[in-house]
Formats: C-alpha cells, sequence, structure tokens
C-alpha cells in the first residue's frame, strides 16, 4: 500500500474498531464465502444527523431483511473512514459509500460495487464551493487563505475533487495548509455547510446541492450562503458489499435493491437518507476517473 494509503488508514483504524467493536466473526453476521448468511449489517454514514438517518434507515433495513429472509441491522457509522474500515473486518457487509471511499475500500479491502444513486436523471454529480453571500468570495481565487470545511477526509466531493481541482488549477501541493490556512473536519455535508453559515469557516465542499439539508433547521441558508464553483463530474455514491459474501447472496442483494425501484415508499426512503431518485447498476471501472483525480496528489497532500 503507498505511503498516504497506509497513513490514513493506521490513523482511522482506531476510529473503526471503537466504532464497530474488534470482533471479525465472520459466522455471527455476514457469513463467508462457504458459510450461510445469518445476519447482514448495512452501514451508514451521516449526511445529517446521526439519530435522524438512523430511524430513517430502520424500514429500509426490515424491508430488505425481509425480502432477503435474513435479519438486516441499518448501523450509522461515525465516519466514511469507519465504515471503510468495518467493511475490512467484514463487521459491515453491505456499505452506502461515496465513489471515493468505495476506491479506498476496493483497493485495501476488496469490497464490490453492485450498485449506484440515480439523481435527477443521472449517474453522476458535481461538488460544490459555499461561501457566505456576503463574504465578498467570487472565485476560487478568492478562496486562497480561507478557512476550509470538508465532511469527512474521504469524502469525493467534500475533499477529493476540490483538492484535486485547486492543485491543478493553482499548482499548490498541500492544498489543507498550502492553500486554505486550515481545514476543518466538519463530520458531514451538513455540518460544513453550517460551519460557513456560522461563521467558522469561510469555504465548504460538498455534494450539490447540500444546503438544501440544512434549511429546515436554518430556513434563510439559501440566501445566506452562496455557490461559487463547481467541480468536474463525479460518478455517484454506492451499494458496495464485502468480498466475503458469496455470489449468491451479492446478486440477491443486488437484485432486491433494484426491485426498490418499484416500490414507492422504498424510493421515498431512499430519497431520505441520501437523496436517491432511483438505484442504478454501477461497474468498478466506472470509479477510474476517481482514481485518477486521487493519484494526481496521493503523495503530496496530508490526508492522516
Amino acid at each position: 500500500m503507498k505511503k498516504v494509503v497506509a497513513l490514513l488508514f493506521a490513523a482511522i483504524l482506531a476510529i473503526g474498531t471503537t466504532a464497530c467493536g474488534t470482533s471479525s466473526d465472520s459466522d455471527s453476521s455476514g457469513g463467508n464465502k462457504d458459510g450461510e448468511v445469518k445476519k447482514i449489517v448495512m452501514g451508514f454514514v451521516p449526511s445529517q444527523d446521526s439519530d435522524e438517518i438512523a430511524d430513517t434507515v430502520e424500514p429500509l433495513a426490515d424491508k430488505l431483511g425481509e425480502e432477503l429472509g435474513v435479519e438486516v441491522e441499518g448501523k450509522v457509522m461515525t465516519s466514511y473512514s469507519a465504515l471503510v474500515e468495518a467493511m475490512g473486518s467484514n463487521q459491515v457487509q453491505i456499505g452506502f459509500l461515496p465513489a471515493f471511499g468505495y476506491v479506498l475500500a476496493n483497493e485495501k479491502h476488496g469490497v464490490e460495487v453492485i450498485l449506484k444513486s440515480e439523481r435527477f436523471g443521472s449517474g453522476t454529480y458535481k461538488a460544490q464551493y459555499v461561501v457566505r453571500a456576503d463574504s465578498g468570495i467570487e472565485s476560487l481565487e478568492d478562496m486562497e487563505g480561507k478557512a476550509w470545511a470538508i465532511p469527512d477526509l474521504t469524502s469525493t466531493s467534500g475533499f477529493l475533487f476540490p483538492a484535486a481541482q485547486i492543485m491543478d488549477k493553482f499548482g499548490v501541493e498541500d492544498v489543507q495548509s498550502g492553500f486554505f490556512s486550515n481545514t476543518v473536519e466538519a463530520g458531514g455535508h451538513d455540518n460544513a455547510i453550517i460551519s460557513v453559515y456560522e461563521g467558522d469557516a469561510d469555504v465548504a465542499t460538498t455534494f450539490d446541492d447540500a444546503r438544501t439539508a440544512v434549511e429546515e433547521d436554518y430556513p434563510d441558508v439559501m440566501d445566506k450562503l452562496k455557490v461559487v464553483e463547481y467541480t468536474d463530474e463525479i460518478p455517484n455514491d454506492t451499494i458496495s458489499v464485502t468480498k466475503e459474501l458469496s455470489d449468491e447472496w451479492e446478486k440477491k442483494i443486488k437484485d432486491t435493491f433494484l426491485s426498490f425501484n418499484d416500490d414507492e415508499e422504498m424510493i421515498k426512503i431512499m430519497n431520505e437518507v441520501y437523496s436517491w431518485d432511483a438505484i442504478i447498476e454501477a461497474e468498478d471501472s466506472e470509479y477510474d476517473v476517481v482514481r485518477d483525480t486521487y493519484e494526481k496528489f496521493k503523495d503530496s497532500i496530508s490526508i492522516d
């Protein structure tokens, strides 16, 4: 494993084991390539309040378990990194991973993508740069020396693509402190938006348009915050599975999720959790653009 990936996962291993425990007994949940599946754990990371997302995913887990004929538990993790590590130890078998999280999980643990989200008829999206409307920031150039709020260091839209874009545009090697004055890990796209709203950071990078996720609590957020710039297209977030699942179980899970496209209640739940409009098939090769983007700066940007 190359240096920066090793640094990242050395730092987050403690987070992952603390969030999920240290046992990797594959007979208690998830089974293995040769064993029977007794329980499946489905992992999420908060894009909104953790308690709210936990309540929202419960009926999804119940429905999936009903269709698969096994117990399914929905677990909200502390971060994308914790989810990657939990899948690596087979404590979580199905992960709702963003593109960058999937690439890291695939490289380190052999996690496989089976499906991805569709929003507004598209399997891709863009990251956005959000600032206060009265900040005077009108361009990427104006962001130099400002405080940067990101959801998580393994967030594709929150960190990877904006960092690569800034490196390419300005030729900097250290985006976190060499371009921005400092970086704040907010712990979610909603929290990154709130950091700018409340003046704790000058710029937030999130998926488009994460402002709507906090509109209920901050009704004037669309007026107070504005979008200054966007990145290139990014493949949508995934439903990925651990390598321990057999091909038969992988197919069952994939087919069941695809069947939810015909279930209005399930799609409503998916929309409430991560703003998914539909579930579509995905291939690993679609995420090569993420690998290529990561490769541009993996040896020069510290993400430990």
